[in-house]
């Protein structure tokens, strides 16, 4: 925003008034020529113009160079100063006032990445300079980039925070609000608080959507604002129609309550009537103790479906018709936010399931159909591997364990493992106008695994493992998609924005998908591997719900599939 701008400019004109005093501090024990002297007279004098009668060119020593420079830069003469500091820089390249004060000419030249580039090399060759991390952190909170300013100005106990404001309020209980902030007023705002704020924020689940602004304020002091966009209740007028409107193509009816009395409690529900898939889900979450690092959640899940194998069966003896399954399930979870490093989560499951019409399967498989009750451990962990702000790049990890166990005459065991790895980049200096993603995930199972407990790679609402050339429904039934015990899965997305107003956000970009999933009967997974190459079109709302439409080609068979679908 232009007020930001100019706040940011007023900023960085506070810092320049300060070269002169970096400028001065040359080496004691470089070599003085003879006019070294009459040179320093003149920089006292401000006589600009006479050092650069003493200094016509950058022949000469690295020093000559340097004081050309600076009287150049004094007269505003940005690209012969630019030149002066290049040249003495590559006569002494372990001096850091060459990268530090070519960084100053960029600046005003408005080659701003080379600019940053100049102040980083200036603090590898001088890591305890205040000038250069000021400068740095300035350029960075210039362009919106408030993680990557704070890394900077932090070793110098910047910035600090004098006051703290949310705008619009949110309803939120003050109680609950104070204790997800790390930041503090009248204190030094860190980087490591910020983040740790921005995880227990999102922790709370109401917060689709917020930003933080830095105010400065006179003695380097700034006031933090809070800018959230907060869920509340059934939500305004347009989300409750959309909410009725996005569930007609999937024959869905959601109730969805968030932040009920101001308290972070969230029930989501929804019932499908689709004859083939019939579901009805609901789930309640709240903060613990109030206390947004810790959340609990209860969910109810009850289903009755038909499922159509005919193109995922790998055997060729016939299958007699639909597949059908009933299953109900009960769970609750806990999860803990620790910092912005980590997240744990754990819970359990009880659930009853049972098959109708059961396929012709090896016998090696026969326990795939087994109904009954199962009881199921879960577990997980998510670790923040790297987030490098300059870059506006994050990787993360994850790992989640189910162990279960189906109560039958003769116990039956089973468990999965999954782990991802996941990779997000903003390319451009400022916005995020492009977005690159990659994620990696493999899985394995093992054990009598009941058959609704694969692994499912598709298109589909119930299912994650995304082939963007593949619909793992047919008719409505699920069963289409490839099923097995063990998978591998990479998905590489890239996008664009190419329309924003208030309430939307719209986006289109390709994706590559590649894989293969494993059954060790043979009877369901791929058998080969896959690849697919699609295109997506996002629309994100301002409440959060992102509606993605897609087109992918897989590349072996050369089938088309168009898909849309809803999320969070």
């Amino acid at each position: 925003m232009p007020g930001d701008f100019l706040r940011a400019l007023a900023l960085l004109l506070f810092l320049l008034p300060r070269t002169g005093l970096a400028q001065n501090t040359a080496p004691t024990n470089s070599p003085l020529d003879e006019q070294l002297a009459e040179i320093r007279q003149l920089q006292a004098a401000s006589d600009w113009e006479g050092i650069l009668r003493l200094i016509p060119s950058t022949d000469g020593s690295a020093e000559r160079c340097f004081y050309r420079g600076l009287a150049l830069s004094r007269l505003q003469q940005w690209e012969p100063a630019r030149q002066a500091f290049e040249a003495g820089r590559k006569k002494a390249p372990s001096d850091p006032r060459f990268p530090r004060e070519l960084a100053g000419a960029l600046f005003q030249l408005k080659h701003h990445q080379q600019a940053k580039d100049s102040v980083r090399l200036a603090l590898k060759l001088d890591a305890n300079d205040a000038y250069a991390q000021d400068f740095l952190a300035t350029l960075y909170f210039m362009e919106e980039n408030l993680e990557a300013a704070l890394k900077y100005w932090n070793p110098s106990q910047k910035p600090v925070v004098e006051q703290i404001t949310s705008s619009p309020q949110p309803r939120l209980k003050p109680v609950i609000l104070d204790r997800a902030f790390a930041i503090s007023p009248a204190s030094q705002f860190r980087l490591e608080d910020f983040r740790n704020t921005q995880a227990w924020l999102d922790h709370l689940e109401i917060f689709p959507s917020y930003r933080f602004e830095l105010r400065p304020k006179p003695e380097e002091k700034f006031d933090l604002l809070f800018h959230p966009v907060e869920k509340n209740g059934w939500g305004k007028k347009a989300d409750r129609i959309f909410s009725i409107v996005r569930g007609i193509p999937s024959l869905t009816a959601r109730v969805d309550l968030f932040n009920l009395k101001g308290e972070a409690i969230n029930l989501e529900s929804r019932a499908r009537f689709d004859a083939q898939k019939r579901r009805a889900f609901s789930e309640v979450s709240a903060p613990l103790g109030r206390r947004p690092s810790w959340r609990g959640r209860f969910y109810f899940d009850a289903r009755k479906e038909n499922w159509n194998l005919l193109r995922s069966y790998q055997r060729d003896a016939p299958l007699l018709g639909d597949l059908r399954l009933r299953r109900l399930a009960v769970g609750v979870k806990l999860s803990n936010r620790l910092n912005w490093h980590w997240e744990w989560n754990g819970g359990f499951e009880l659930s009853y399931r049972d098959f109708r019409n059961l396929p012709v399967v090896s016998a090696e498989s026969a326990g795939l159909f087994t109904p009954g009750v199962a009881l199921k451990y879960l577990a997980g962990v998510e670790r923040k591997l790297w987030n490098i702000p300059e870059r506006r790049f994050t990787v993360q990890s994850s790992a989640a364990l189910e162990a279960g166990k189906l109560f039958r005459s003769v116990a039956q065991r089973f468990y999965k493992v999954q782990g991802s790895l996941e990779g997000e980049w903003y390319p451009q200096a400022k916005g995020d106008d492009y977005l690159v993603t990659a994620r990696f995930r493999a899985g394995r199972a093992d054990g009598n695994l009941p058959f609704d407990e694969h692994f499912i790679f598709g298109l589909e609402r119930d299912n994650d493992l995304w082939l963007r050339g593949h619909i793992a429904t047919q008719d409505r039934k699920r069963g289409s998609g490839f099923l097995g015990q063990d998978y591998l899965l990479w998905n590489w997305e890239i996008e664009k924005r190419i329309y924003q107003n208030s309430f939307l956000d719209l986006r289109l970009g390709p994706a590559v998908d590649t894989g293969r999933i494993y059954d060790k009967d043979a009877n369901f997974g791929s058998g080969v591997w896959l690849t697919d190459l699609g295109i997506l079109l996002k629309a994100r709302l301002r409440n959060g719900v992102n509606i993605i439409f897609s087109y992918g080609k897989d590349l072996q068979t050369g089938r088309n599939a168009f898909y849309a679908t809803t999320s969070r």
